[in-house]
């Protein structure tokens, strides 16, 4: 492969795409030293690069199937994860050329059974992550049954959505990322031209832009010849299998390979899926409703990096991890697709970033944790705080416990976690009953009396749980 793209890339070379004069071997050598940690006999990752619409670069490392010692290839189908949104934000602007909506649309349009939350959520602010509404997935793992846990369909996305009472924010007030926008604009897609999501992309998108190798995950249980198995680190450090065993999709679930999402790059880039009213309206990004800028557009983040504009988008499903990005005025795009959570997939992007972008003097940043938290003192004893609660928003509930002179969370799956007050009235929840989200619980207190309590994690604010018993 390498050798039958090396007059191109030497050609590039001499044109000075990197910052800095260099053999391609000394970039061949310096690609392979940054995806040295995908071992041939673990799970791995497949890298292209693009310059000019030219592929100039793939490779894959590591293995497809462990049980079976199948090597990943840039062939190989593996899961783009929210890389997907761009896909069903592109259906939706289509659909508006077609003439069969608009995205100032109000979405009860289309979805009439959504309540009606006081101020109109027109389509454009599903688009943009600006609704308010809260993720279904994060509800579900308030319920107890993260994604994960059942095999959930975009009717069961759905029916939690139209569940949720009130909004995390009011419409364009902030911008949350919610995949319930994305799981609505599947559901409209399907509505308004009455093909399902697979079948308009795969007639407008995939094959124009020729991507062979590109499908939706609708049916988790279809044989897909060449899929990647994906997976994770167990808590021994040893490999299980991680796979995405649900049939939702549009918000993710986009199987594919990095040179088919190469090809979308050029195929959108040059405003073929609609001309350039099309590609102004996918990189378009609106003010909130404060007046500060909310730099998502439609499935993408419109950036820049070290001077030059930069259109990105990263994903996460399950054991599936991805990044594609494209730098216009470089006329470059880096695709990365990978069938380990095992690393953290930005890393090895900002070291491709550093070799490939002109004038990365970038330094990395660095992390803080969030400090420890300022405890307050009590006056209600633990016992005044046990009981039943349920919500009808996530249809499930819990109960609350004394146990070892603390309060412990206990779902009816049996499994528990430790809460830690602060005061009387907050709470912060096990992240481990929360599939992995810091959670703030909020008591309600009525005349000293505890009525309830409300939980919010990242996506899903407030959700309010009464108390039974």
């Amino acid at each position: 492969m390498l050798k039958k793209k090396l007059p191109i890339l030497l050609f590039l070379i001499t044109t000075n795409f990197a910052a800095t004069a260099q053999t391609w071997q000394d970039t061949a050598s310096k690609i392979e030293a940054i995806f040295s940690k995908y071992k041939s006999d673990h799970p791995g990752c497949m890298l292209s690069i693009s310059r000019n619409g030219q592929l100039i670069y793939s490779k894959a490392w590591g293995l497809a199937d462990l049980e079976r010692n199948v090597p990943l290839t840039t062939s190989s189908i593996t899961e783009a994860g929210s890389v997907s949104k761009q896909f069903t934000a592109a259906a939706i602007l289509l659909l508006e050329q077609q003439g069969k909506l608009s995205i100032n649309d109000d979405v009860r349009k289309f979805i009439p059974e959504l309540p009606d939350y006081g101020s109109p959520i027109p389509i454009r602010y599903l688009l943009h992550h600006a609704s308010g509404i809260r993720d279904w997935g994060a509800v579900a793992s308030i319920a107890g049954w993260p994604r994960g846990t059942k095999a959930y369909t975009n009717d069961d996305a759905l029916d939690i959505i139209i569940h949720q009472k009130a909004l995390n924010h009011s419409p364009n007030e902030e911008f949350l990322y919610s995949n319930s926008n994305y799981s609505l604009l599947t559901i409209i897609v399907q509505r308004v031209s009455g093909m399902s999501l697979a079948a308009f992309t795969r007639q407008y998108i995939f094959e124009p832009a020729g991507m062979t190798h590109t499908q939706w995950r609708d049916d988790y249980k279809r044989i897909v010849p060449g899929r990647a198995i994906a997976y994770s680190k167990s808590h021994d450090s040893s490999y299980e299998i991680n796979m995405p065993n649900e049939n939702a999709h549009g918000h993710g679930g986009l199987l594919t390979t990095t040179e088919d999402l190469l090809k979308w790059n050029v195929y959108y880039g040059s405003g073929k899926p609609g001309g350039a009213a099309f590609l102004s309206k996918q990189l378009a990004t609106e003010e909130l409703n404060n007046g500060k800028p909310n730099n998502y557009g439609a499935g993408l983040f419109i950036g820049k990096l070290w001077g030059y504009d930069r259109i990105f988008h990263d994903g996460a499903t399950a054991g599936y991890r991805a990044f594609l990005e494209s730098f216009p005025q470089l006329n470059l795009s880096i695709a990365l697709l990978s069938n380990t959570a095992e690393f953290n997939i930005a890393e090895p992007i900002q070291l491709l970033n550093a070799l490939f972008v002109p004038g990365n003097d970038h330094k990395a940043g660095n992390f803080q944790s969030d400090g420890a938290a300022m405890f307050i003192r009590r006056k209600h004893k633990l016992a005044d705080f046990t009981g039943y609660y349920y919500s009808e928003e996530a249809q499930a509930g819990f109960t609350v416990v004394v146990k070892e002179d603390q309060l412990w969370m206990v779902r009816s799956t049996g499994r528990t976690g430790k809460l830690l007050l602060n005061g009387d009235e907050y709470c912060e929840g096990p992240s481990g009953m929360f599939d992995g989200n810091k959670a703030e619980i909020k008591f309600i207190w009525e005349k000293d009396a505890l009525t309830g309590l409300t939980v919010s994690i990242p996506r899903a604010r407030n959700v309010f749980f009464t108390r039974q018993k």
